[in-house]
């Protein structure tokens, strides 16, 4: 472990009412450190979606860019696993600014490829677009993992599914600007750096302005966030709530081992693998209606700005379906997440099969994506914390890559990017939905293999 990565000494605990008032000043001071900078990762993550009507017409096709937008999801994936690992064992404070600054470089080079190497050499910028695009999955995986750490670390069981649920809203917001920042951004800088060549503006607008904001979001993030409560003498958040879960132990505040993470508490877990096979399927239909949505809508005759806003109202509707969903597990479930997540995902069935009968409606299909991302997004969540609630809080960030990769390698780079690309461009936009209503099926099934073990 590199020495300015490492976990900070715990401090003797502090007790009293000046202790008291310590811990809720702090928690609230990392959890808004941890919501701000989880935003901040999705204002530089799958900005390319964004750009891909604009790139069409340079000379790219869709097949070709939906396999780049894949790279991003299949490098994600595989960071999300292993830095999960390597975050259970890191200093949460340095490690999420230092993953946000590395995304926002390398999402602000993303515009060398296509305005400088070009469609006339398309292969050279195909494989540079899917390099950087692959080291903005990788270093956006680094945003998960200190976030659930410092979640389990200052926030007990009791509390977790409501509090994660607001926290889980930080995606939204950072994923929501990407539309406006995406227009407003080409409209305000566009001019400045490519003066008459408005085909070029949205380079500005999609990368760099957003990659500008992300850096600021990072030092904000260092400045808020702490990593344990013992590191800032404290007592663990179980003993100052005296909220502890049936199966917690001293040993859960030690630090672990990789081999320990990995073949104790993570991999010889058969129900963790059912819950990431279902979220391989929810993040199917949750990118595969996301990332092409600025595609259908603008061949479908709407503006890029309007499909901008499109996406924007996509991911704003998330936030109330998740408090929704969050606040509906702990109080009506009584912590349970697997029956809440498969009536959510059944409606999310619903909405995309009114989505494809009213394709050539365009007010409907803003409807759908709004009724969509209002259900989708309770379930992305809920799962989370499902794997948080199965393994011990030292091993959180790789319980919660588990079932990421799955999402994002399985789901979202193979299903929702490059298969459904692939049948678009081959088979029109009517098998696509066929393959998302068969996935809101099989997110179902496998989550109902785990209602047994929540009972018990």
């Amino acid at each position: 472990m590199l020495k300015f990565l490492k976990q900070p000494e715990y401090k003797p605990a502090q007790t009293g009412p000046e202790a008291d008032a310590k811990f809720k000043r702090l928690r609230l001071q990392v959890f808004i450190g941890a919501f701000i900078g989880y935003a901040g990762f999705y204002l530089v993550r799958k900005n390319l979606s964004m750009a891909i009507p604009a790139m069409v017409p340079l000379g790219f096709q869709k097949t070709e860019l939906g396999f780049v937008l894949g790279l991003n999801a299949a490098a994600y994936a595989l960071s999300k696993f292993l830095n999960g690992s390597v975050s259970d064992r890191s200093n949460a404070r340095v490690f999420l600014p230092m993953g946000l600054i590395l995304t926002a470089i390398s999402m602000c080079f993303m515009i060398v490829p296509i305005q400088f190497i070009g469609a006339e050499n398309k292969g050279l910028a195909i494989l540079v677009m899917g390099v950087l695009n692959c080291l903005v999955g990788w270093f956006n995986g680094m945003g998960w993992p200190p976030c659930g750490r410092v979640m389990t670390h200052w926030f007990s069981p009791g509390e977790r599914g409501t509090m994660m649920s607001i926290w889980n809203c930080a995606h939204n917001v950072g994923g929501a600007l990407v539309g406006p920042m995406a227009t407003y951004g080409a409209a305000w800088f566009g001019s400045w750096f490519y003066g008459t060549h408005e085909e070029l503006y949205f380079l500005i607008g999609t990368f760099a302005f957003p990659a500008a904001v992300a850096l600021f979001i990072a030092l904000l993030a260092y400045v808020l966030l702490r990593d344990t409560p013992q590191s800032c003498g404290l007592p663990s958040v179980e003993s100052w709530r005296n909220d502890y879960p049936k199966n917690y132990s001293e040993k859960h505040e030690k630090t672990l081992t990789a081999k320990e993470i990995f073949f104790n508490h993570v991999l010889n877990n058969k129900f963790l693998w059912f819950i990431a096979l279902s979220n391989a399927f929810v993040y199917m239909v949750r990118y595969g209606c996301l990332d092409w949505a600025p595609t259908i809508l603008t061949e479908k005759g709407i503006d890029l700005k309007s499909a901008g806003w499109a996406y924007f109202a996509y991911e704003f509707a998330a936030i109330p379906g998740t408090l929704l969903c969050g606040w509906i597990s702990d109080h009506i479930f009584k912590g349970k997440r697997a029956l809440p997540t498969m009536i959510f995902m059944a409606l999310v069935m619903v909405f995309v099969v009114l989505y494809w009968a009213f394709i050539d409606n365009l007010t409907v299909v803003i409807i759908c994506l709004i009724g969509i991302g209002f259900f989708i997004y309770g379930p992305v969540m809920l799962i989370g914390v499902q794997a948080l609630d199965l393994a011990p809080k030292n091993a959180a960030g790789t319980a919660a890559g588990l079932t990421g990769f799955f999402g994002y390698f399985l789901g979202t780079f193979i299903l929702a990017n490059t298969v459904i690309g692939l049948v678009a461009q081959n088979a029109g936009w009517g098998w696509t939905f066929v393959l998302l209503i068969f996935a809101c099926l099989l997110s179902i099934f496998f989550m109902g293999l785990t209602m047994k073990e929540e009972k018990r």
